[in-house]
This record gives structure tokens, sequence and C-alpha cells, in this order.
């Protein structure tokens, strides 16, 4: 059994906060593959299913962010469930909105999450790193605990659903592919940009060249004759 865990804070007031893209975010795999009946269990809200033939746990802790770890720890325990089968979705500050990375181990990133998560079921768990954006230090807590804005569902929406769509692809350990398929999502919601128009005229002014006039009798004509085969 695999167990996927999106982090975020409980409560309406933070529902749409970019802090909580890892709620929305295992929201989006409940609704593709089906997935419901959400129950609460292990200081969490829990729901079961299948993505393909793998069995999974969809998590949302409801501890707030920085106790993540205590409903994490919980629920694997329980379940016996080993950090190489746990898959965790938190936003990354030090992504750029729409971007996501995969990775295995690695510090905290002084993500409040991860650091509570560490301690209780060590480093060896995937994660997906979620981008959103970085504001500059003095606004990171603003932007952090704000919300989505709605020029932002541009790249957000679709984002979600190919979260949801290619889940299966982190499951069998194809991070590479998981992360391409995305990648080409968001290449897909980019505006193409105009074409640039034809400068015909500045074209014609550069290869227009004037013409020699060819002479049409004397000695000139009488060599151009004899060269093109039109002598006597």
């Amino acid at each position: 059994m695999k167990l996927l865990v999106g982090l975020g804070n409980p409560g309406g007031q933070y529902e749409g906060n970019r802090h909580n893209i890892g709620f929305m975010a295992v929201d989006a795999i409940a609704r593709a593959n089906g997935i419901s009946g959400w129950k609460s269990k292990n200081s969490g809200l829990l729901a079961e299913g299948t993505i393909g033939s793998e069995r999974v746990l969809l998590l949302k802790p409801q501890t707030f962010m920085n106790k993540s770890g205590d409903s994490v720890q919980k629920v694997a325990s329980f379940y016996k469930i080993e950090p190489a089968d746990i898959v965790v979705f938190y936003d990354e500050l030090d992504l750029a909105p729409g971007k996501v990375r995969v990775k295995i181990g690695g510090g905290n990133g002084g993500h409040n999450g991860l650091r509570s998560i560490d301690p209780q079921i060590g480093l060896d768990y995937k994660r997906v790193r979620l981008g959103i954006g970085h504001p500059g230090k003095e606004f990171v807590t603003h932007h952090v605990l704000g919300d989505f804005a709605k020029a932002d569902k541009a790249w957000l929406d679709p984002l979600l659903d190919d979260i949801g769509r290619h889940t299966g692809m982190l499951l069998a350990g194809d991070d590479a592919g998981f992360m391409n398929k995305l990648a080409l999502a968001a290449k897909g919601t980019e505006e193409p940009k105009p074409a640039p128009k034809a400068q015909s005229h500045i074209r014609q002014a550069r290869t227009s060249k004037p013409q020699a006039e060819v002479p049409k009798s004397g000695p000139m004509a009488d060599m151009l004759n004899k060269l093109f085969g039109k002598g006597e």
C-alpha cells in the first residue's frame, strides 16, 4: 500500500491558500481516480482506493502544518507503511509557479510540514515539490498564507488535473516521466506568441536592384548576340 500525503492547514479560511496546494493535489488525485469516503482518523482525513493496480491511502493531516508529522507517523505506523512507500505533496517557494520537482530525501528547505515529518518517519520518502514562486523574504508569510489569485487558475487547474491523471507514474517509480508530463501540460497553457508581421517593403528594398539597360544596337549589341547565339 502507498500513502499519498497532501500538506496544508485545516479550515475554510485556509482552503485557497498557496500553502494548501498539497491538500489540493491530493483532492485532485481523489477526483481523477474515483476515490471518496473521507474519514477522520489518526489526526487526519483519510480515504482509501486504488490507482491502477496499486492500493493507496490518501491523507490530509488535520494537525496544522507544523505538526503534520504527528498524523503521518500515526497512519504509517497503523498501516505498517514504510517511508519508501510514502509520497508527500507540498508547496515550494524556490520553484516558479506551476513547476514541479520530485526527489527522495534531502533537507526540509525551511518547510514546517517537512520539518515535522522528518524526525518521525525519517528522510527516505518521496517529495513532490509544487512551485508557488518566491515573493522576496519580507513578503513570504503573506504570500504563503494568501490565496491563489484568479490569474493563477490558468496554470493551477491544469496542473492539479494532470497530477491526478498521472499519479500512477509516481507510484510505478517513473518520477522523470511524471515530471515530463506535467511540464508538457504547463507549456500547453502558455499563450502563443503572435507571428511577426511581414515587412515586405523592407525586403523589396533590400533585394530589388536596378536592371542594367541592354543596348539594342552597336558594338556591344553585336558582341552579346554572338555570345548568346543570336548572331548571324
